[in-house]
Parts: structure tokens; C-alpha cells; sequence
């Protein structure tokens, strides 16, 4: 099974404090994967994402993806992975409000320099996937709480990346909508042999993955 994502014994520290935030965390993500954390606020689920999704830099040890050591690679290179290898969902969705829902996922396409006809065609595709196909004409402010959810993954994976990562993708949500778009991400994930690591609070949609991590002062341990 092809191993996209593996970080190995990464620790972090904020210069403001002298305490780690994260203390020899090590994990392997392989296609067709997803991953929850869990965790109390403040435990550092969102930084451990963010050191993964190569927002952030840890304070030693390393981030590989696809084989290859990005925590050597330069910002410029970094900033190209996050474009066109790794998507990003949060828990409140940052859909642009000025651009429609097929607009919002043809802008990271777009910014990745394919054709305007290109990201058209893939984000129609999309939206027609997550079921909000006769939604993309919409703005933000007209679409409900689930549907701004599934045009925010799907923006996500615009660019088909081979890592998503999702923190809190289901926080805002009811429980019924919850598991629609829970069910949507695992579906997809094995459509498109991702990987993916989602961070929630959320136990029962964590205990039904593949495999499931908490964070406990700093260290990552597994279910």
C-alpha cells in the first residue's frame, strides 16, 4: 500500500514557552486512508495538522510526503505542495463570499494556472459528486451549513491532491448533516486513493475509521 504521508518524532516548541506542544510524535498515512485525531483543545491536534499540511515548521524531526523529505525543500517549494498535493478543509468553511460556489472551487485551479475551461469543468464535476450540482450558481450566504461544507471539500480536492487534511470538518454541523459529510469524505478518499487525517472531537465518527490517534499531553498514541 503506497505510503503518502509519514512524520517522524516531531516535537514542538513556541518560543514564547518552554513546554512542548507536540513530544516525538511518529505516524504513517497510506492511500485509500483516513486518519482521526482526537483530543482536548489545546492538545495540539491543529498544530500537528498544521506541521503536516507544511503550514507550520516543527522544532525537530520530519515531514515526509510521497517519498520525499518536505521539511528540507525551500518555502517556494512548500508552497507549490500545499497548491497542487495537499487540501485543506476546516471547520468554518472560509468560502469566499463575493464568488459563487462554482467560482470558489475553480479559484484554486486557476491560481494553479489551469485553463478557466479546466477548472470549470473539474469543479462542476465535483460539486455534481458532493450532490450540489444544481447549487453552483449559489453564494455562500444561500446555501446551508452542509452544503458550504461540501463546497469547501470540494475546493479542497480542486487540484486532486494526495493528502487532505480536515480539522473540525463536521464541528458546525448537526448530527444527521455530520454523517452525510462524513460519509462523503470516505467515499471519496477511496475514489481518489487519498489519504487523509481528519481532527475532530467527534468519537463515534473516529472510532469508524481506519485508524484512529489521540493526543495526549503532546504524545500521539493510537486506539
Amino acid at each position: 500500500m503506497h505510503k503518502i504521508l509519514e512524520l517522524k518524532h516531531i516535537e514542538k516548541k513556541y518560543s514564547s514557552s518552554d513546554s512542548l506542544v507536540l513530544k516525538d510524535v511518529s505516524l504513517k498515512c497510506f492511500e485509500s486512508q483516513i486518519s482521526a485525531l482526537t483530543g482536548p483543545s489545546g492538545s495540539g491536534k491543529s498544530t500537528l495538522l498544521h506541521i503536516a499540511g507544511l503550514l507550520d515548521n516543527s522544532s525537530s524531526g520530519e515531514v515526509w510526503i510521497d517519498g520525499k523529505n518536505a521539511s528540507q525543500f525551500s518555502d517556494n517549494v512548500k508552497t507549490h505542495i500545499r497548491l497542487t498535493s495537499i487540501g485543506f478543509v476546516y471547520q468554518y468553511h472560509h468560502l469566499l463570499q463575493e464568488f459563487t460556489a462554482l467560482e470558489n472551487v475553480m479559484l484554486p485551479q486557476l491560481i494553479a494556472n489551469r485553463s478557466k475551461k479546466a477548472a470549470k469543468n473539474r469543479a462542476e464535476s465535483l460539486l455534481f459528486k458532493f450532490g450540489i450540482g444544481e447549487k453552483i450558481n449559489m453564494f455562500p450566504s444561500e446555501l446551508s451549513g452542509g452544503q458550504k461544507q461540501r463546497v469547501a471539500i470540494a475546493r479542497a480536492l480542486a487540484n486532486n491532491p494526495i493528502l487532505l487534511l480536515a480539522d473540525e470538518p463536521t464541528g458546525n454541523l448537526d448530527p444527521e448533516t455530520a454523517q452525510k459529510v462524513f460519509d462523503d469524505l470516505l467515499r471519496i478518499v477511496n475514489e481518489f486513493k487519498m489519504s487523509c487525517i481528519i481532527a475532530t472531537h467527534n468519537y463515534d465518527l473516529a472510532s469508524s475509521v481506519h485508524r484512529h490517534y489521540a493526543i495526549t499531553e503532546g504524545k500521539l498514541l493510537q486506539q
